[in-house]
């Protein structure tokens, strides 16, 4: 048998519980898997990545425990498309969910742009085996809790292979905000004021408890930090005095080709969201420990797409990667990328190997020790001999978005090969290319310093797009260029001005965004 079945003998936990305390396991059981996954996370969102004013102690010890991938990615700059390539390990171009579900695309539907944008799949696609069928058919139980954004009736995670499924529907930013009442059919309310992120991982551990004796597949899908932004009044004061103990900020806000993006870290509110997963994060991983099952349970943290530094609630900085979620830089595509398994990888393993989101369906099958399937996860490959410090085999990574982000993001589409990174432009078939290791914030297009190796890949880029029938966009009609100049002097002018005013009083004493808080405050507050 080899290492990757071997049974995990339960260690001691610090509080020495005995014996007899301890959940019994059988020696052919396999390892259990908990994929925790968040929304619209950046990837300098977290302290070990390096920020310093967010605060998270609990994701930190986890990355440090086990490998931590920096050149981690997610599938797309949005949501659903990332989302469908970890559930299908294939990349967004092939499984056809290019946009969010529910954003207007299509022939006929003029959104004000130069382009229209493609079709594209609204569920994610009922041929495909996803990774919870994978592992339901190894006998695995599985569980869903959050986030799903992949379909509604008929595509939900309970028809996707997953047991359970708590919280997830077709929407995309929880319909109630984070305070109970939550307002979703699949969420039973919970005391008023409750936490959702705290109630998911409340809920996820209760999964793990009844499940302790089995194999066990939970994905924990966070609707944090996507918006509404909202958090309580005692954690926007405590990050009120962090931001006031920083450097004073003159401007939040420098205008990028399109809209204005966030430029400092320093909204009290988000901040306080990051905190409360962090401490969500952190309840489940103490329910693995109370378990006895922390040294037989991989973990899986990651997120769908970067930081909402422009458009939403412009409430993170990227920086030093430049753009956010919806753009086409590596602000909106790189994420925390982290891989915990005790029993068959050391801890504190840092890699440079460039990782998706796609990967993780072959890679968690790899770590379990169970069949492959290279037939649907086709673009994913496993990560394992990364993880165990083995070289790896070049490959392209191709991400492709023919639509028009909410953040201001321009359809296109990327391919990276080692260090160098090429972006397609459809509205003018402009490219821009960048050596990612000399200019991580890409702030020098060499394009036209190398035409060679610019057209080699963009041509590459093309032909695997059409291999696919990828969705290309065209070009709209009755597009007015006058309303569209109109609309990008507003942003430069009374738009930036007006964030830049309303997130400098977000950190003033006398600021309330409402009456209670979002729901959150009552009368033992």
């Amino acid at each position: 048998m080899s290492n990757r079945l071997l049974f995990c003998f339960v260690v001691f936990t610090t509080t020495l519980q005995s014996a007899a305390d301890l959940p019994a396991k059988t020696q052919e059981q396999q390892p259990n898997v908990l994929f925790i996954l968040v929304d619209d996370l950046g990837k300098h969102d977290i302290s070990i990545e390096g920020s310093r004013f967010y605060q998270t102690p609990n994701i930190d010890a986890l990355a440090e425990g086990g490998v931590r991938f920096t050149n981690g990615y997610a599938n797309c700059q949005v949501c659903s498309p990332s989302r469908a390539s970890i559930q299908t390990g294939k990349f967004t171009a092939r499984h056809g969910v290019t946009d969010w579900i529910g954003a207007a695309a299509g022939h006929g539907k003029s959104l004000g742009e130069r382009l229209f944008a493609p079709q594209y799949a609204r569920a994610l696609p009922r041929e495909d085996t996803t990774i919870a069928e994978a592992m339901k058919a190894s006998g695995y139980r599985t569980f869903f809790a959050g986030k799903w954004h992949l379909g509604g009736e008929g595509s939900l995670p309970t028809d996707h292979g997953y047991e359970i499924n708590v919280g997830g529907t077709d929407r995309g930013s929880p319909p109630g905000g984070y305070f109970s009442p939550y307002h979703n059919p699949l969420l039973d309310d919970g005391p008023a004021g409750e936490s959702l992120p705290l109630r998911l991982a409340n809920e996820t551990s209760a999964f793990i408890r009844s499940h302790r004796n089995q194999p066990f597949f939970a994905m924990l899908s966070f609707y944090s930090v996507h918006g509404p932004i909202q958090s309580s009044k005692t954690l926007w004061e405590k990050y009120c005095d962090v931001a006031a103990s920083q450097p004073a900020v003159e401007s939040r806000f420098k205008v990028d080709r399109t809209m204005p993006v966030r430029q400092v870290q320093d909204h009290p509110v988000y901040a306080g969201m990051m905190e409360t997963l962090d401490t969500a994060v952190g309840n489940v991983l103490n329910t693995l420990e109370e378990c006895g099952l922390s040294r037989s349970t991989i973990v899986v943290f990651t997120g769908d797409n970067g930081g909402v530094s422009s458009g939403d609630g412009f409430s993170t900085s990227n920086l030093p990667l430049r753009g956010g979620k919806g753009r086409q830089w590596e602000g909106g595509i790189r994420e925390p990328f982290y891989i915990r398994c005790p029993e068959q990888v050391k801890a504190g393993v840092v890699s440079d190997v460039p990782a998706t989101g796609a990967d993780l369906y072959p890679t968690l099958l790899d770590l379990c020790g169970l069949e492959m399937r290279p037939e649907q996860h086709v673009d994913g490959i496993s990560l394992v001999p990364a993880m165990d410090g083995k070289p790896m085999k070049d490959r392209s990574l191709v991400w492709h978005y023919p639509h028009y982000g909410n953040q201001g993001g321009e359809p296109s589409s990327i391919i990276r090969q080692g260090q160098w990174k090429l972006i397609h432009y459809y509205e003018d078939d402009h490219d821009e290319l960048y050596n990612l290791t000399n200019d991580p914030g890409e702030t020098s297009d060499l394009a036209l310093q190398m035409p060679i190796m610019t057209n080699r890949m963009a041509s590459e880029l093309r032909a695997w797009l059409e291999n696919v029938n990828a969705g290309f966009p065209t070009h709209d009609p009755n597009f007015d260029p006058v309303a569209a100049e109109a609309r990008a002097v507003r942003y430069q002018t009374t738009f930036r001005n007006a964030l830049e005013k309303n997130h400098a009083a977000m950190l003033k004493p006398d600021w309330k965004p409402n009456a209670n808080w979002w729901g959150s405050m009552h009368a033992e507050d």
